[in-house]
């Protein structure tokens, strides 16, 4: 655990002593401010839900971009450089490595939803709010987040190009998230398995401020699976 800590720290170090922290962060707010404030008044109802729920043009959307650009130096750039080699020298194991970089990124855009609070506060200013489904909702995109993070992570421990690393992690976000409208046009037999595969439809349940077992299964597991294959990447480049 000790080890975890120092790794997540340098990380977290390395993200606020570059202007990539504040670049990401402000990014979010501004765009996510925009998107939601805009839905707001024209719904003209103190309501989070729009904030939560999943569209081409929601600020979940943007999270399928930020996390591979957040993730996609934490591996392939230290390969590059030759300091990953250095690193697994040292007496930590690569679950430890893999685990306290997604730890950082996760804190980086964890960092982002926490400010994101103001925008509940200003709208339980306008009229009663529900604050149940705002706290679901935002343990929904705190999952979520974790789940992209957990893919980008991955890409970045394949390769140790960068751009090559946030191309196919950015691929692979956006096709869990979009593989959700597939089902409206697939055959019916399909339906339940794009439903189920897709990112969006388990994010929308809890935007609803419904925290299902089952929901929270699916994230936990998609993040523990590609964690795991990411740690299975990094073993081979020692092997």
């Amino acid at each position: 655990m000790h080890n975890i800590k120092v790794i997540a720290r340098r990380e977290l170090s390395s993200y606020f002593n570059s202007p990539i922290a504040y670049i990401v962060v402000v990014t979010y707010l501004l765009i996510a401010g925009w998107m939601y404030f805009g839905s707001l008044f024209l719904m003209g109802r103190a309501d989070m839900r729009t904030f939560f729920a999943p569209s081409p043009f929601s600020p979940s959307m943007l999270l399928v971009i930020l996390a591979p650009a957040v993730t996609m130096r934490l591996v392939s750039e230290e390969r590059k450089a030759g300091t990953l080699e250095l690193l697994t020298t040292l007496p930590v194991s690569d679950l430890e490595v893999i685990l306290g970089k997604f730890l950082a990124a996760l804190a980086l855009l964890g960092t982002a939803l926490l400010i994101t609070l103001a925008y509940p506060l200003t709208v339980s200013s306008l009229g009663p709010l529900d604050w149940g489904p705002v706290l679901g909702g935002y343990a929904g995109m705190l999952l979520f987040a974790g789940a992209m993070l957990s893919v980008g992570l991955l890409c970045s421990a394949l390769t140790d190009n960068q751009i090559v690393a946030f191309i196919a992690g950015f691929i692979v976000c956006a096709a869990l998230y979009f593989v959700y409208w597939l089902q409206f046009f697939a055959p019916q037999a399909l339906a339940p398995v794009f439903e189920f595969l897709s990112t969006s439809s388990h994010l929308e349940n809890m935007a609803r401020g419904v925290v299902d077992s089952r929901d929270v299964v699916y994230f936990l597991s998609l993040i523990s699976g590609a964690l795991l294959l990411s740690v299975r990447a990094l073993a081979r480049q020692h092997a």
